[in-house]
């Protein structure tokens, strides 16, 4: 089992752990597009406390590599996958937030 293998399996627990429903191929896909990231142990995570952060979500994934225009949509969507995923959750895995991102704003064209 290849490294990213290991890390998809760890991501789809952490799914079913918190009750989600996924598409397994679109999830591959977001944790494809995240490169060596998912490898970093704080990278591979999210603070969904860190105004800064959650920026950084906002400006480098949505904006930049989704191509969505900035508005209160976006911070809305945002917090709502925060709230999926549970404030109090410490592991917050980048992929399960972008790929919750993709459903939440109807992006999944984009992959």
């Amino acid at each position: 089992m290849s490294k990213f293998d290991e890390k998809l399996a760890l991501y789809k627990g952490e799914m079913e752990k918190l009750g989600l429903s996924f598409d397994a191929d679109l999830l591959t896909a977001v944790t494809k597009g995240l490169g060596p990231s998912i490898y970093k142990k704080d990278a591979e995570t999210v603070s969904g406390s860190d105004q800064k952060e959650l920026a950084t979500v906002k400006n480098n994934f949505l904006i930049k590599k989704l191509g969505l225009a900035d508005g209160p949509k976006l911070d809305d969507a945002i917090a709502a996958v925060i709230e999926k995923v549970g404030k109090s959750n410490r592991n917050k895995y980048r992929a399960i937030v972008y790929y919750l991102l993709v459903k939440e704003l109807g992006q999944e064209s984009k992959y």
